[in-house]
């Protein structure tokens, strides 16, 4: 008899239930090693090893430990966790425990990938040089999106960060988009999957999702489901992979919940100690590779209470370059920052980028400034009143997230904007960009 055969009739019985976690006593078992649960009705559920104290192994059930008996029984697997990988995954929608949703075709037959394959060798990782355009104009001019990047949108509950998800991904211009949802309702997942259907990137879509309806546990796994299979296809296939992931703190809310059914000591507002750690193994999957394709990580971030300094967005701005600030269905320019965006500004994009970026935000913020002084009812000067005017173009423009522009027109636009409301001296920009650029009226000329 081969081991592997040994190791899948390995059973025992359960001796504990606590919520989604079951204990049985077991030789021979390694850690994340995956198991079947059989309950007392024939009914079956796939579960890992997440805790080992002597002969004393913790699983987590994907199904969730309601309904289970302590009758049920227990076999072990002899591998780690894994996801279907093959062409025909394209097109396809999962659920956390890795099967199909959607009705298709039959993948049991298709290869297998483990979610957690070793992290890449730092040498083979190279300096980021290429924009991912996103038609945002808040991204692409302000903040670029840069191939191989880890950013976050940091967000408060009510705002449209989904539709804004969305929107990237099918905008974008990535070769392929593996998509990962957690806890959502179901009005999001229909709208995730109508999205990417109606505007024709469905096929080159892959999505993992767990819906709010779904077991908990099952919501641990998709992010990494997502970023083995986007890895594979940057690794082996030279793709360029957008990885679009909603919503990281219901992520670790997820592990919290967990970690407390494991009796472990929590740390700040209940969150386990190595919170950090569990975000950043995630978030450092992100990566350029040589001679092959790259993975770029966009996630949501809700912030509870609008308060960033929450645990979530705290330690997530720490291993992420930048965030995306979301309020009150804008995107902040201040709030907001790409730290790679210097890569591309001016080398992967237009001459004017850099200039137009910098004047546009220093004009907003000197109309910010002047609605302050209005509000105080101070006399305005006259640049206070063309500073208004471009405080109001400027938002409607740029800073409404329904605004659609590829970057050479939203460029465009900026230079339009501006000699709408300022004189070529007034800008204190550079002069041969401003000779180039600045549109020319029989007014102006």
């Amino acid at each position: 008899m081969t081991e592997a055969l040994r190791t899948l009739l390995r059973s025992t019985r359960v001796v504990e239930i606590v919520g989604d976690i079951i204990r049985v006593k077991a030789q021979g078992v390694a850690f994340g090693e995956m198991a079947v649960v059989e309950n007392v009705d024939g009914e079956k559920s796939l579960a890992r090893v997440v805790d080992l104290e002597g002969d004393l192994v913790s699983l987590q059930v994907y199904a969730g430990g309601k309904g289970l008996s302590t009758d049920a029984s227990v076999s072990f697997l002899g591998h780690p966790p894994d996801v279907v990988y093959s062409e025909h995954i394209l097109g396809r929608i999962f659920r956390g425990s890795g099967e199909p949703i959607d009705k298709g075709p039959d993948l049991s037959m298709e290869p297998r990938i483990p979610l957690e394959g070793p992290t890449v060798n730092p040498v083979m990782r190279v300096l980021p040089t290429r924009m991912i355009e996103t038609q945002v104009p808040m991204i692409d001019l302000f903040n670029c999106l840069v191939e191989s990047q880890k950013i976050p949108i940091f967000s408060v509950a009510g705002e449209p960060y989904n539709e804004l998800l969305a929107r990237i991904g099918f905008q974008a211009d990535a070769d392929v988009v593996v998509f990962g949802g957690m806890g959502l309702v179901f009005d999001d997942f229909h709208f995730f999957r109508t999205a990417f259907e109606n505007h024709g990137i469905f096929h080159r879509t892959v999505m993992f999702v767990n819906q709010a309806s779904d077991p908990l546990v099952e919501r641990l796994t998709i992010p990494d489901m997502a970023l083995a299979v986007a890895e594979k296809m940057a690794v082996e296939e030279n793709k360029r992979v957008l990885v679009l992931l909603t919503d990281m703190t219901a992520y670790a809310d997820a592990m919290k919940e967990l970690g407390i059914a494991q009796e472990r000591i929590p740390a700040i507002r209940g969150y386990m100690g190595d919170l950090y750690t569990q975000l950043a193994r995630r978030y450092e999957k992100a990566c350029d590779f040589k001679g092959a394709g790259s993975v770029t990580i966009l996630s949501v971030t809700t912030m509870p209470g609008g308060d960033v300094t929450h645990p979530v967005p705290d330690n997530t701005g720490y291993i992420t370059e930048g965030q995306f600030y979301l309020h009150d269905q804008v995107i902040d320019p201040f709030g907001s920052l790409s730290r790679l965006k210097q890569h591309v500004i001016g080398k992967a994009t237009r001459e004017d980028h850099g200039q137009i970026m910098n004047t546009m935000i220093r004009l907003y913020a000197g109309a910010v400034e002047a609605e302050k002084k209005q509000s105080m009812a101070f006399e305005l000067s006259s640049f206070d009143e063309k500073l208004l005017k471009f405080g109001t173009l400027f938002r409607k423009r740029f800073m409404d997230i329904r605004v659609s522009l590829p970057l050479i027109e939203a460029l465009d636009l900026c230079w339009q904007t501006l000699a709408e409301c300022f004189e070529p001296d007034e800008l204190v920009m550079k002069r041969d960009l401003i000779d180039k650029y600045y549109p020319r009226t029989e007014e102006n000329a």
